[in-house]
C-alpha cells in the first residue's frame, strides 16, 4: 500500500502553486494577485487626483503633458485561507488504496497552500460535524507535524455534508479556496453544502475520486452486496442478488448520470470539479486534470 506523505512526494510539488480567484479578497500579506489595488511595485493604472490622496503617488512626468493630476495604482497581493474537507465515510476508505489516495491529495494541495504562504485548515467530515484537529495551520513546520498525524485518520459511518459544513468556521467570505474530497456517492445533501460554499463567495473545487471497481465493478453471478455504511446488516440496502451482464450495463449508466449531474451542477454554480480513478497517479492528477482545470498553476 502506498504512503503519499514523504520528502520525495511533496519535492516533486515545488514547480506548482494554487490559482486563486482574482475576484477574492483574501487578507494582507500574501502572494496572490487580486483586482484591487495595493501598495506593490507592480504598476497597474492611473486615476485622477482626489482631495486626500497621497501626493507622492501623483505622476508629475502625466501632469507636465496633460496638466491634470493623476496618481498611479498599483497591483496588489493577498493571502488566503485555503479549507480542506475530507469525506471520511465508511466508503472512501474500504479499499485501502483509496483512503490513502485521499489522504496524500488532501495532503498535496494542503502544502501547494502553505508553500504559497497562505493559511490552511483541514477538516474531516465525520456524521454531521467537521473535525478540525490541527487549527489553523501557518507555514511548513506547522503543517509537516500535521502530516505526521493524518495517517492515522480513519473511515467508517456516513456523512451528512450540509450540517458538516456549514456548522464549522464561517467568520469571514471571499477569502480564498475550500475544497472538498469525497466519491460523492452520497444521499447525503451534498449540492445544499455547496451552495453554502458559494454562498460564502468562496472558490470551489470538487475533487471526486473512486477506485476502478466502483466505476466499473468485475462482479458477476451471485454475490452479497454489503453497505459499508449500513450499521445494521438487515439495513435494505444490503442485497443478495444475481449479477448479470445487464445489470452491469445499466450499473454503468448510473454512473454515468452521477458524473453527468455532478458536472452539471458545478456548471451552475460556478464551481470547478474534477474526477479522477485511484490508479491514476496524484502528480499527474495535480499536472494534468487540475492544471487543465486551472485550479493549479
Amino acid at each position: 500500500m502506498t504512503s503519499y506523505l514523504n520528502s520525495e512526494f511533496f519535492n516533486r510539488l515545488e514547480t506548482l502553486t494554487l490559482h486563486m480567484n482574482p475576484n477574492l479578497r483574501g487578507f494582507f500579506g500574501g502572494k496572490h494577485l487580486v483586482k484591487s489595488y495595493g501598495q506593490t511595485i507592480d504598476f497597474a493604472d492611473y486615476r485622477e487626483y482626489n482631495l486626500g490622496d497621497d501626493i507622492r503617488r501623483i505622476d508629475w512626468n502625466l501632469y507636465a503633458r496633460l496638466n491634470k493630476h493623476y496618481i498611479k495604482l498599483f497591483t496588489d497581493e493577498r493571502q488566503m485561507h485555503v479549507r480542506i474537507f475530507l469525506d471520511c465515510s465508511a466508503s472512501m476508505g474500504l479499499d485501502p488504496a483509496k483512503g490513502q489516495y485521499v489522504i496524500g491529495a488532501m495532503a498535496a494541495l494542503g502544502y501547494l497552500a502553505v508553500r504559497n504562504m497562505d493559511k490552511l485548515s483541514l477538516f474531516f467530515l465525520r456524521g454531521d460535524a467537521a473535525e478540525n484537529p490541527f487549527g489553523r495551520i501557518v507555514g511548513k513546520e506547522s503543517f509537516f507535524r500535521a502530516v505526521t498525524e493524518m495517517e492515522k485518520i480513519g473511515f467508517s459511518g456516513e456523512t451528512d455534508f450540509a450540517p458538516a459544513i456549514t456548522h464549522c468556521e464561517s467568520e469571514s467570505s471571499s477569502d480564498g479556496l475550500t475544497i472538498v474530497i469525497s466519491d460523492f456517492m452520497t444521499d447525503s445533501d451534498w449540492k445544499k453544502a455547496v451552495k453554502y460554499l458559494c454562498g460564502q463567495k468562496r472558490q470551489v473545487l470538487l475533487l471526486q475520486v473512486l477506485s476502478p471497481d466502483e466505476i466499473s465493478p468485475g462482479y458477476m453471478g451471485r454475490n452479497h452486496l454489503m453497505d459499508v455504511e449500513a450499521e445494521d446488516p438487515l439495513d435494505p440496502r444490503n442485497l443478495r442478488m444475481r449479477i448479470t451482464r445487464s445489470m452491469l450495463l445499466s450499473y454503468d449508466e448510473v454512473m454515468q448520470e452521477i458524473f453527468t449531474d455532478i458536472k452539471n451542477f458545478s456548471v451552475s454554480q460556478n464551481v470547478d470539479y474534477v474526477s479522477v480513478r485511484t490508479d491514476v497517479p496524484i502528480e499527474q492528477m495535480l499536472f494534468r486534470n487540475l492544471l487543465e482545470r486551472g485550479v493549479v498553476a
